[in-house]
């Protein structure tokens, strides 16, 4: 018996360790040389203008992934908003990204919350698919090249400070 539960217990372990490695962004598992692109997409706004992140290149770029019922997300936006106060007229580009939810309900969430920056429906949760959101809120900062610096579920965590550093 207690070698059918120890059987168990290492099968369990396998699963769940082979589980976390698969298609997932994770701060800190690429190293700093290693250059990840950012997947392009195209996703409507809350006006229903089509935008391509592809079009952002030659600007840094901080998506945040959320949803408008999130307690996370809600904690997170005044900070978002500090962080957009701080960079956007340096160049950072500012996108909130709102996953499998309707076009309607976001935009009465973005009205309500003042949102200065693009908000984008991801209506059918494909985008956040792609870019194997496992939760929310997610930040992704990509540099000037579309390349993924930096993945992390808390704004603070993000080093933005390090995209704007005077190169002497």
């Amino acid at each position: 018996m207690n070698k059918k539960v120890l059987l168990v217990l290492v099968s369990l372990l396998i699963l769940a360790s082979a589980a976390m490695c698969f298609g997932q962004y994770r701060p800190g598992f690429f190293s700093r040389h290693d250059k990840v692109l950012a997947p392009d997409f195209s996703l409507k706004d809350i006006q229903g203008k089509t935008f391509r992140l592809n079009s952002q290149r030659g600007n840094p770029v901080v998506m945040f992934f959320g949803t408008t019922w999130c307690p996370a997300c809600r904690d997170e936006m005044p900070l978002y908003r500090d962080l957009y106060d701080k960079y956007a007229l340096r160049g950072l580009k500012f996108l909130y990204i709102d996953i499998n939810e309707s076009t309607e309900r976001v935009a009465r969430f973005a009205k309500q919350n003042s949102f200065p920056y693009l908000v984008l429906v991801d209506g059918d949760g494909s985008v956040a698919t792609n870019y194997n959101i496992i939760g929310v809120p997610t930040f992704i900062l990509l540099d000037k090249e579309g390349n993924i610096v930096s993945v992390s579920h808390r704004i603070s965590d993000l080093p933005v400070k390090n995209l704007f550093l005077t190169k002497k």
